[in-house]
């Protein structure tokens, strides 16, 4: 992509774990300079994590810059508000009233730089709950996500941290709809966006439909039928395979394609309803002609009746994905043991085209002399600076 769409915005990242870098990560991939702000010496807590969270830096960091600034001394403060003169936008997710102790809030940055946009990201949007600490899973079990996810008894949280993700996203949107009206007004705005509000917004299909019927809404694992084939079948080489029939056009494709001429014949069977109402001997017979097919050959008959299936993947599965690789949707990013793997781009494409891959996650600090420089900070300030351990030098130059 030779254009960037954001490609003359500066955006200083004051963010950590997974919401925060979301959101820097977005706004990095579609063009803007985005500066990643990290205390000198160990960086980002999420660069030392281990288990689940091992990836975080790694996948949430490409295309940014490293500016390793102590904000809790003076001196790091106050380089901090020189570099929001020429920043375009703040993003933010410490823990509440962090932002304000150390003196780099919204309102601190606006008298600096009325033009500023700054977005924060928290738990919760202001309101009875705005002081609580909030973690992705803390949020999934209050919004009812959780409950949703598994069976009754056993609420379960999603397998990706969805709410973080989806919090930074809402951000992105909120900035950019705050950088439209920027041009109209000259002035910048104050953004939030949060877990909480975002997994309520993701349970609001469940919220409407209670309300419609006037009754409880089970579980998906236990929801109510709308379509008469929606599920997981066994295949005869042990593997699974999920299909679903979600209109009568994809039950008669189904039968032509797999020849089961006499549930084509059967009136009874005709329209989704009727087949709902059969399911208790209808899906056993289905399952038990499935099961004659290995997965392979399952899959293929079902790309060519045209309905909608899919093998259980394992994530990993996914760097060798055809679609994936031929798509151009997985970028070739490099982790901290120096060999690259193959991550997914956004999944956003602008004329046909994907936001490329500009430069690999960032060393501390790396990216920290080309913004002082361009904030005015002479090299007798920086190295000054360095020398009181206010800041880190970049590393590659």
């Amino acid at each position: 992509m030779t254009q960037l769409p954001l490609k003359d915005l500066t955006v200083l990242e004051l963010g950590h774990t997974v919401m925060g870098p979301t959101c820097g990560l977005v706004l990095a991939d579609m063009g803007a300079s985005v500066y990643k702000i990290e205390p000198p010496g160990k960086g980002d807590d999420t660069r030392h994590l281990k288990g689940f969270g091992s990836g975080f830096f790694t996948y949430l960091n490409r295309n940014k810059k490293s500016v390793a600034v102590n904000l809790k001394m003076q001196e790091g403060k106050e380089l901090f508000y020189r570099l929001v003169e020429h920043a375009d936008i703040v993003i933010e997710n410490y823990a509440p009233g962090t932002v304000e102790r150390l003196g780099v809030d919204y309102e601190s940055c606006r008298r600096i730089n009325p033009k500023i946009i700054y977005c924060s990201l928290k738990g919760f949007m202001p309101g009875p709950y705005q002081h609580r600490m909030a973690l992705d899973e803390v949020v999934q079990m209050m919004g009812g996500l959780a409950y949703m996810t598994g069976p009754t008894g056993k609420p379960l949280r999603a397998g990706a941290s969805v709410s973080d993700m989806m919090g930074g996203s809402y951000g992105v949107i909120g900035i950019l709809a705050a950088l439209y009206e920027r041009e109209r007004t000259g002035r910048g705005k104050f953004v939030q966006a949060s877990l909480y509000e975002s997994v309520g917004f993701m349970v609001g299909q469940h919220m409407a439909v209670a309300a419609v019927t006037g009754e409880d809404v089970p579980p998906m694992p236990e929801r109510g039928r709308s379509w008469s084939v929606y599920d997981l079948f066994q295949t005869g080489d042990g593997e699974k395979v999920f299909i679903g029939i979600t209109s009568d056009r994809h039950w008669r494709r189904l039968c032509e394609v797999f020849h089961f001429d006499d549930l084509s014949k059967r009136t009874d069977l005709a329209t989704n309803q009727q087949r709902i109402d059969a399911r208790s001997w209808f899906l056993p017979e289905l399952a038990k002609r499935f099961l004659q097919y290995d997965k392979a050959s399952l899959m293929a008959l079902a790309e060519e009746a045209k309905i909608p299936f899919a093998p259980v993947n394992h994530p990993t599965d996914l760097f060798e994905d055809p679609h994936m690789n031929q798509a151009g949707q997985l970028v070739e990013t490099q982790t901290p043991t120096g060999q690259y793997v193959k991550l997914p781009k956004l999944p956003v494409q602008l004329d046909g085209e994907s936001f490329p891959l500009r430069s690999q996650p960032p060393a501390i600090g790396e990216g920290s002399d080309e913004l002082f420089r361009r904030a005015g900070v002479s090299e007798e300030e920086i190295r000054a600076l360095t020398e009181k351990n206010v800041i880190e030098r970049d590393p590659t130059k």
